[in-house]
């Protein structure tokens, strides 16, 4: 760690009220040593992290970090204040304060190490020497782990008395005697040391005296070091714990509280066995530590990889933080449930469906139905954008007249533009042949896991089949979803379990949806979406420049999100057909010439108004002309996030001006992405292009003007290119707007 923290990176006398200014006091000094190359970019990527999570521990600590593509090397700066800083603990304001920042892309040995000051935090002897640190050499050269820890004697009872509490605190980088022996072993291995081990450890241990034992891996998957495996002193087996522990930054939240449960598992005299899933990477426990355990701890605040591994026992399930502050608890109420037989549901009812697997499975409903239509989609749009791209270019090249053409199988002519342009239409017309079906069946999917792909691809083909198109899809997955959920629901005998998924499932799934999609649902469904074809294509004037209003608003709302996708989705089931109709393809032109709207006019924005934007997001800028121009709305998302108030209300306008106007004009777009790289297949290019110029032009005034009504200070940030930090001005503009 002697790379990661200097003198010149301690303020023994930091004098910030709030944790904001103590991250901002810290990270001046990141910059003027060179580490952080954007103070501000820095700052908001430490403002993000804090927003998913308060880093206060109890103890008097805090520990605001980040991942940041601002930070050069990984560091660590440290303060301590004598008034405190409330960055959100139970037990009040932190004294001693540490600000982490690891570059984007750090490699796992500098995360190790980072990981290694994280377990040192729960060392009771190690903070109350940083507490009586006379200089900032001293701080930084305990920090380092150059400096044994050496308190005050009043410091050091303070020490004692918390390891009279939890055993081992003093010395959580590697155990004294056979306890550091056993530690060292069993977190070496991974594994919980056999009964017939205890001795010889205990003889490595008295070998050993009062020296410590090596630090054991951060990394990988870390064991008590608790005499682990060892018989209680009634000769009788441990109980054995194995925990997993995660935070979303993976790197200090994620090693704290591994060590805190090591501790109290250590105290408690039971087996216990962590497994870090942290940046740099995780180990996976031995399957055979897994089987022997009697009880689970999840302490984290991201979903646990792998999580079937423990199915099928007892589980204590709680955030990191948990982990941290109360892990005798913790063991208590596993060692609780154990005794009661409390276990949780096996692999094969555990694992959940896709949906749940990415979320939380306790949603609501009305969230996990989104997730499920979205899962439809998100499968189905590459289909859309294969399929239309090469139909688009078999017209380009073809003509209109390839949609007439014979088969290629029965006519090509290698050197006949008419041949080429006929192929990649027929291809495109295969592909297009699956969105239905894989909407349908990856909705089901969704809902009930791959039992879910057969009834509903085959719903989904019957839709096509009597052209209740993407309607009868929708209708389709639902259904194949829920009926299978349904039969999953009946206690089967053990000896049919194996064919379930196989055979049962799917032809009890398949027979029933069939049955709806053909003799039931089906036509009322057809008649539906035919109403809903003829309508659009009846839509002219007012009627189709209102629509076009209406989707350009959905595309520029979430840039990207269900609300995006839903307008984006309802456009491409348009042309998602052999002859779409002149309506439909205006709905698909307009829907993306709104979607350019958002990056391109922020991109214009850091162009013309460049101070009234951080140096971050004025390199954003240069990239969002590249993908506005590619129809990507998600490149105006980093100024969204930043200033949501006057960016996404901006684009909405424009956006909404631009469909209307691409509605007006009568623009006719087959192909359903591409932006100006599908101009030439574009119906009326040069007023499309008008379209997509007036809104820019909009929006870009508008956040202008939203953003200039702010009072901006001579020399803020976004003026200077290389602002004094000593001197940043009060009026600094912040990661998220008001």
């Amino acid at each position: 760690m002697s790379d990661m923290i200097t003198a010149d990176l301690v303020d023994l006398d930091l004098s910030a009220d709030t944790k904001e200014a103590a991250a901002r006091a810290l990270a001046e000094r990141m910059v003027a040593q060179g580490r952080v190359t954007d103070l501000e970019g820095f700052l908001a990527d430490v403002a993000a992290r804090e927003a998913q999570m308060p880093t206060g521990l109890d103890g008097g600590i805090g520990i605001p970090h980040c991942r940041s593509t601002h930070v050069t090397e990984p560091s660590l700066a440290f303060g301590r204040s004598a008034t405190g800083v409330d960055f959100g603990a139970a037990d009040g304001p932190a004294d001693l304060i540490f600000l982490i920042a690891a570059p984007a892309g750090a490699d796992d040995a500098h995360l190790t190490i980072l990981s290694s000051l994280a377990r040192q935090l729960m060392n009771a002897e190690f903070t109350a020497a940083l507490r009586t640190a006379d200089d900032a050499e001293t701080a930084a050269a305990l920090i380092r782990g150059d400096e044994a820890p050496s308190a005050e004697p009043g410091a050091q009872g303070a020490a004692a008395s918390a390891g009279d509490e939890a055993p081992g605190d003093a010395a959580p980088e590697g155990e004294t005697g056979a306890e550091g022996a056993e530690g060292a072993a069993q977190g070496t291995g991974g594994t919980f040391m056999d009964t017939a081990a205890a001795p010889a450890a205990a003889s490595a241990g008295a070998a050993a005296g009062s020296g410590t034992a090596a630090n054991p891996p951060t990394a990988a998957a870390t064991g008590s070091g608790s005499g682990a495996g060892t018989a209680s002193a009634s000769g009788e087996r441990r109980f054995r714990i194995v925990a997993v522990t995660s935070c979303p930054t993976g790197i200090a939240h994620t090693y704290m509280a591994a060590e805190s449960l090591e501790n109290a598992g250590r105290a408690a005299g039971v087996e216990l066995v962590v497994e870090t899933q942290g940046s740099a990477g995780f180990t996976r426990l031995d399957p055979a530590v897994i089987a022997a355990a009697d009880g689970v701890i999840f302490a984290h605040d991201v979903p646990v990889r792998d999580k079937d591994r423990f199915a099928g026992k007892p589980t204590v399930d709680v955030g990191v933080k948990a982990g941290i502050t109360r892990p005798a608890e913790l063991i208590a109420e596993a060692r609780q449930k154990a005794a009661r037989g409390e276990a949780s549901a096996p692999a094969h009812a555990s694992a959940g469906t896709p949906v749940e697997r990415a979320g939380d499975s306790t949603e609501g409903y009305g969230t996990k139905l989104r997730k499920w239509l979205m899962s439809g989609v998100s499968y189905m749009v590459p289909f859309v954008a294969a399929g239309g791209l090469l139909i688009a270019l078999g017209f380009a090249i073809g003509g209109y007249g390839v949609k007439n053409a014979p088969s290629v199988m029965d006519h090509f002519l290698w050197s006949q533009a008419e041949s080429w342009g006929a192929l990649l239409f027929q291809i495109g017309g295969v592909a297009f042949g699956f969105l239905v079906p894989v909407l349908a069946g990856y909705i089901a999917y969704g809902m009930a896991d791959r039992p879910g792909l057969v009834p509903g691809f085959v719903g989904g083909m019957i839709a096509s089949t009597i052209n209740a198109g993407f309607l009868g899809g929708l209708a389709a997955g639902l259904l194949a979803g829920g009926v299978v959920m349904a039969i999953q629901r009946f206690d089967v005998p053990a000896a049919m379990r194996g064919i379930m998924p196989v055979v049962v499932i799917p032809l009890i799934s398949t027979a029933i949806v069939g049955f709806l999609m053909f003799v039931v649902i089906g036509k009322p469904i057809a008649t539906a979406q035919k109403g809903l074809t003829d309508w659009l294509s009846g839509l002219t004037g007012t009627n189709a420049v209102l629509l076009g209003a209406l989707l350009g608003l959905m595309m520029c709302f979430d840039l990207g999100g269900p609300v995006n996708k839903v307008a984006y989705t309802f456009a491409t089931a348009g042309i998602a057909v052999a002859n779409p109709s002149d309506s439909a393809m205006q709905i698909m032109a307009a829907v993306m010439a709104a979607g350019m709207v958002p990056p391109l006019a922020m991109a214009l924005a850091t162009t013309v108004r460049g101070r009234l934007f951080t140096r971050t997001e004025r390199e954003n800028g240069k990239a969002a002309w590249v993908l506005g121009a590619s129809f990507i709305s998600e490149g105006a998302i980093p100024f969204a996030a930043a200033d949501p108030l006057r960016v996404i209300p901006s684009a909405m306008v424009g956006g909404a001006l631009t469909g209307a106007l691409s509605m007006a004009f009568g623009a006719t777009l087959r192909a359903p992405h591409g932006g100006i790289f599908v101009v030439p297949l574009i119906g009326n290019p040069f007023l499309y292009l008008v379209a997509v110029a007036a809104g820019v032009c909009v929006s870009t005034a508008l956040v202008v003007v939203l953003k200039g009504m702010r009072k901006q200070a001579p020399g803020s940030p976004a003026d200077d290119p290389a602002p004094d930090p000593a001197t940043a001005p009060e009026g600094t503009r912040q990661p998220i707007a008001a």
